[in-house]
């Protein structure tokens, strides 16, 4: 068995906890849409790629019906702020704050996101 030379792989991080959690590689994320992914307590939540490379992540689960869609939903901005629409009910969410661009009494976790570079070997 020998050591191929060492790549770099690009993850996706969240802080969590003051710590930061990486929960998939950049090449999981296509920009414009999102995927789900859990964290160590069993949270779902929705990690975006917008069109940038800017990563993003907020809770998974849509406050207005239950259901764990928010990775599914569609990227838009308003002016600046950066927010996914739900696909079920089409209510915006701020990408950055989590704050409900339609309802701003509704607020769903986000998370500070970060990519960082993980150098990994490659067995031959």
């Amino acid at each position: 068995m020998t050591m191929a030379p060492e790549r770099i792989d690009v993850r996706v991080e969240l802080l969590i906890d003051q710590r930061w959690f990486a929960v998939c590689d950049l090449s999981d994320l296509t920009p414009g849409r999102g995927v789900a992914a859990l964290l160590p307590d069993g949270t779902q939540v929705a990690v975006f790629l917008d069109r940038t490379g800017q990563a993003y992540a907020i809770d998974n689960r849509d406050p207005f019906t239950g259901a764990y869609v928010l990775s599914r939903g569609l990227l838009g901005s308003l002016g600046t702020r950066p927010f996914v629409a739900s696909p079920l009910l089409k209510q915006r969410f701020d990408l950055e704050t989590g704050r409900c661009l339609d309802d701003e009494g509704v607020v769903v976790q986000a998370y500070a996101a970060r990519t960082s570079d993980a150098v990994s070997a490659q067995v031959a």
